[in-house]
């Protein structure tokens, strides 16, 4: 039987998809154009055809020279510096053996970059961070653009490169696309753990080999990072928006269940090719109700606040224009689910073992939060994700995910959530428009009123807490020209800490920023991605140390408590000067082209 939609989630996808028509129309109408149900590679003269198949087998040249001998094309962001890519080191070579067995061939037709938040957090690269979304979304276009392909897999994890991955595979929407996973690594020193020496250390507690030795107990293997930021998000989302093969998001690296499920997204980018009869092309995949099925996962497990950012950047990709206020409207109705690191003390494979992104699907779509009539890689409808794989007898099968969730405190249905709300909130007032995350906010920390302390670099504000130059009581941290026409919009995660540290000694404390904080920030109400920002002369360039100012999570609040005419009366505070550093030198030419980025568009798309 089907469920019927909730009424808000039609209401909204209705919206979004009056709102996209016209971009939608004209995104449909250019996939069509490319549409081929003959290999892309005949369209190719002799010589481009040699060129593409020089470095291959004997064999491979052979099975290349069919009319219907499917070549996948596969885009990795290997690099053996990321634990989540470091396994990618051999699935080329895997990839190529599984088409072999299905009749098919595989090439690389290309790699893009794959930055580290965790090594860049608090230095100059990481100004180059949200900006390394669009270069990979453009080095994906340019693997792709070979048209050599019938199919595609895309081998990516982390922060911006799943997003870059997906926004440059858009531009191929005429062809199947799969992504394909490596998995989490297993648990290390538990994150709570982990969070209580950073906060000591921020306060001199224990020393840099205290801080050392706990870091590498939490990162320690290969595989995701544990915690629920961005990268875990980030797998979420392929899962829920049917791009993975089913269930493949949460499974470790380097077992025999992992190899059978690259397995199978091989034998799947085959069968769904291009030349199939039944071709599962990815403009059909990513449509409005994928797009609103990705919000929801995201409101439902409590997931990264980067995804305010990404997910407008990939349905444009899409031609579909989804909003914050979409966001903020779904995130009333969805229920948060899941309570993972930094929402709660489990880690990925905590909530994997209590049922996992399986368990979440079902309750979602039980509860119609869902679109289960959409595409998916794996064939039409959204079903087949709220079941789990396993292996019987060295085959690769699917079961249902548990009726009930394995444990209360980390995993629960939709009769009994954490929260009848979601985890991500916008805030509105007379300082601009701002995004909250309060699923890891306890509900007496979200409304902090106070005199605000003003930096316009995060390293300041860091100077004055390890010197005791911050305000007494309750206040508000102001960090501005953060935003992406300044410096690129850092990831602030290493102010954690240190605000940490002052809500532990029972002061009220909150964050406003035009900046971005990690996906792992947790317990400090945070009003971030604030528009306009400072160097546009927003109300956040007027603020001076002592104004008093309302961080108000619960009712959608951001505000100057005061005179509002006296405070845009008042002179911008001039611009700081460019730090030394390779990332702001880099990023210089960057500026010129930010374009729609505070409105979560991006440079290319």
């Amino acid at each position: 039987m089907t469920t019927e939609l909730h009424p808000v989630l039609k209401s909204v996808t209705d919206r979004i998809i009056a709102r996209s028509k016209a971009m939608r129309a004209e995104y449909l109408a250019r996939v069509e154009r490319y549409k081929s149900r003959e290999p892309r590679r005949k369209k190719l003269s002799c010589a481009n055809y040699a060129h593409v198949a020089a470095p291959m087998t004997e064999a491979d040249k052979l099975a290349l020279a069919l009319d219907k001998v499917p070549n996948i094309g596969v885009v990795t962001a290997y690099n053996d510096m990321l634990s989540a890519h470091a396994p990618y080191y051999r699935y080329p070579e895997k990839i190529l053996d599984y088409a072999r067995h299905v009749g098919a061939t595989s090439q690389v037709a290309g790699g893009v970059p794959a930055m580290c938040d965790g090594v860049t957090q608090g230095k100059p690269g990481m100004e180059l961070s949200l900006f390394s979304r669009d270069v990979i979304a453009m080095g994906t276009a340019i693997a792709l653009s070979h048209d050599a392909f019938d199919s595609a897999l895309m081998l990516g994890i982390c922060d911006k490169i799943v997003p870059g991955l997906v926004m440059g595979a858009l531009a191929f929407g005429h062809l199947p696309v799969i992504f394909v996973p490596s998995g989490p690594m297993p648990s290390g020193l538990p994150n709570p753990e982990k969070a209580k020496i950073r906060t000591a250390y921020a306060k001199g507690e224990v020393g840099r080999d205290a801080l050392l030795a706990a870091e590498m107990a939490s990162y320690h293997s290969e595989g995701t990072c544990t915690f629920y930021g961005t990268a875990n998000s980030n797998q979420m989302l392929m899962e829920i928006m049917g791009l993975h093969v089913p269930g493949a998001a949460f499974v470790p690296p380097r077992g025999e269940l992992r190899d059978a499920l690259t397995r199978a997204a091989v034998e799947r980018a085959a069968k769904a090719s291009a030349l199939s009869d039944a071709p599962a092309y990815m403009a059909d995949v990513i449509d409005e109700r994928a797009i609103v099925n990705g919000v929801v996962g995201l409101l439902a497990t409590g997931g990264s606040t980067n995804h305010a950012l990404h997910l407008p950047a990939m349905a444009r990709a899409a031609g579909i224009i989804l909003k914050p206020e979409d966001m903020n409207d779904l995130s009333g109705v969805v229920p948060l689910l899941a309570r993972v690191y930094p929402n709660g003390s489990a880690d990925v494979n905590h909530f994997h073992a209590a049922g996992g992104i399986g368990f979440v699907i079902k309750e979602l779509l039980s509860a119609g939060l869902l679109h289960g009539d959409v595409n998916t890689v794996w064939g039409p409808g959204l079903a087949a994700y709220g079941k789990e794989p396993s292996l019987r007898d060295g085959q690769l099968v699917w079961v249902d995910a548990p009726a009930e969730s394995l444990d209360l405190d980390i995993l629960r249905p939709v009769t009994n959530p954490f929260s009848p709300e979601g985890g991500l909130r916008e805030l509105r007032g007379n300082l601009g428009v701002a995004v909250t995350k309060i699923s890891a906010v306890k509900p007496e920390h979200r409304v902090v009123e106070g005199p605000c302390a003003v930096f316009d670099d995060q390293d300041d504000f860091l100077k004055a807490f390890k010197e005791n130059r911050l305000p007494e009581g309750d206040f508000i941290c102001v960090v501005r020209f953060q935003g992406p026409k300044a410096n690129g919009m850092p990831e602030l995660h290493s102010l954690t800490p240190s605000l940490s540290a002052m809500l532990d000694q029972g002061r009220k404390v909150a964050l406003v920023s035009d900046g971005r904080m990690s996906g792992a920030s947790g317990k400090v109400a945070s009003a971030i991605h604030l528009t306009p920002e400072a160097v546009e002369g927003g109300p956040i360039s007027k603020l001076r140390s002592g104004d008093i100012v309302r961080v108000d999570c619960e009712n959608g609040n951001l505000s100057f408590i005061g005179d509002e005419a006296q405070l845009m009366a008042r002179e911008s505070a001039p611009r700081p000067a460019d730090a030394d550093g390779l990332g702001r030198e880099l990023f210089a030419p960057f500026r010129r082209l930010v374009g729609e980025a505070v409105s979560g568009g991006s440079v290319f798309w």
